[in-house]
Formats: C-alpha cells, sequence, structure tokens
C-alpha cells in the first residue's frame, strides 16, 4: 500500500496522464459537468470532502503554471476567497515561474468544462467553490 499521496487509484492515474497545458477542474458539489467530461466524485454528504481540502492534496500531486476562477469567489464568499488566496501565494513561484491567474465570469467559467479533462467533485456547498487548474512542466 501507498504510504503517501493520492490513494484513489482512479483519480492518482488521471492526474498521470496530464501533460502540460491540459486542464482540469476542481468543483463544488453543484457544478454542472458536461456529458462526456470524465468525472470523479468524492462527494460523500455536504461538506466531505471539502474544497480546499482536495486542492491541497492535489496540488501537492502536480505541477501547475495556471489557475481560473470565477470572478464572482471573490464577492460571493470571501472567506473562501481568502483561503485560496494564500494557498495560491504559497503555489506562486514553486513550479518554474508565477502562477498565472484569471478570473472569468461563472458563465465563462462553466464554458470552459468540455476543455478540460476531468472534472473532481467534492463535497463543498460553498457557491463558487471551483478552479480550473493547468498543469505545468517541472522543467
Amino acid at each position: 500500500m501507498k504510504r503517501h499521496g493520492l490513494l484513489n487509484a482512479p483519480l492518482a492515474t488521471l492526474i498521470a496522464e496530464l501533460g502540460h497545458t491540459d486542464t482540469f477542474v476542481i468543483a463544488d458539489a453543484g457544478l454542472p459537468i458536461p456529458p462526456g467530461v470524465p468525472r470523479v466524485d468524492l462527494a460523500l454528504r455536504p461538506g466531505l470532502p471539502g474544497f480546499l481540502e482536495v486542492f491541497d492534496a492535489l496540488t501537492d500531486e502536480l505541477c501547475l503554471e495556471g489557475v481560473t476562477l470565477a470572478s464572482e469567489l471573490r464577492e460571493v464568499s470571501p472567506d473562501l476567497h481568502g483561503k485560496l488566496m494564500a494557498r495560491l501565494d504559497a503555489l506562486d513561484g514553486r513550479d518554474k515561474g508565477p502562477l498565472e491567474r484569471q478570473r472569468v465570469s461563472h458563465e465563462a467559467f462553466k464554458g470552459l468544462l468540455p476543455a478540460a479533462r476531468f472534472v473532481v467533485r467534492t463535497g463543498e456547498c460553498t457557491p463558487y467553490a471551483n478552479v480550473v487548474l493547468r498543469s505545468g512542466v517541472p522543467f
């Protein structure tokens, strides 16, 4: 048995298959996931697992170069927004340069989903608790 890292085998496989500039999404419990986009459903009950727990576990596993969030997150869910910004600040520069950050409307965010390699659905019930992560390279 693995001693650390992701224990969810399907999720670990999807992460290992990411290439440079591929995107994937960490989503709250209510984000509509388009048909045909693979889904790793981790949601157990409202709040479990939480968005930030999943974000931390996944960002420990991979190299990132960019993130996209809904612009509504800052105003509607300021507590989660602040915690996420602190995590992004900590990741900034970890992987070969600054982490590119982009904000789009929630409608535009949903338009990015069909291009994602997969979506990880959490049990998070905080509005707009979603992020698109863009894979980087460690060299």
